[in-house]
């Protein structure tokens, strides 16, 4: 293989312009959580609405059963055991607001009681499935601003 060979295969990079972004410009990746939510079965799609609300580009809604003796439920007026489980992908950032909108739909919506924790993400493979799972659209204002300017009025 000769020199003019290897240049056809491999072409010089030198005439193309590499734009590269100032340090300043450039700006961490937000780190991702799944938040798991386990309500009453019936309530799921209100609950998945409520999460999506917070730039969540993927929830899955899966159905559960409460484990508690029948006996215990029956004396607390918990007969229906059916749940659902919805596992969100969150920003890190959003989370704290996505809890405290939940403790307070636990407590005001009738039936509505449930609990919710979240898991770090450690990785995603890909910068386009990144960006899917955190809502990252370029020249869009970030919804965590968005929804502190809601609170605010």
């Amino acid at each position: 293989m000769n020199e003019q060979d290897l240049k056809q295969r491999r072409p010089d990079r030198s005439d193309k312009k590499s734009v590269r972004k100032h340090p300043a410009d450039l700006t961490a990746p937000k780190k991702l959580k799944l938040l798991f939510t386990v309500v009453d079965r019936k309530k799921a799609e209100l609950y998945s609405d409520l999460i999506g609300q917070y730039s969540v580009n993927l929830q899955i809604i899966l159905p559960g059963e409460g484990t508690a003796k029948t006996e215990t439920l029956r004396l607390l007026g918990l007969d229906d055991t059916a749940r659902a489980v919805i596992v969100s992908v969150i920003r890190d950032d959003l989370a704290p607001a996505i809890f405290e909108m939940l403790e307070e739909r636990f407590q005001t919506v009738r039936g509505g009681k449930g609990i919710a924790w979240s898991v770090p993400m450690t990785s995603a493979v890909g910068v386009a499935i990144y960006q899917f799972l955190s809502d990252y659209r370029e020249g869009r204002e970030d919804p965590a601003r968005a929804n502190e300017r809601g609170r605010e009025k």
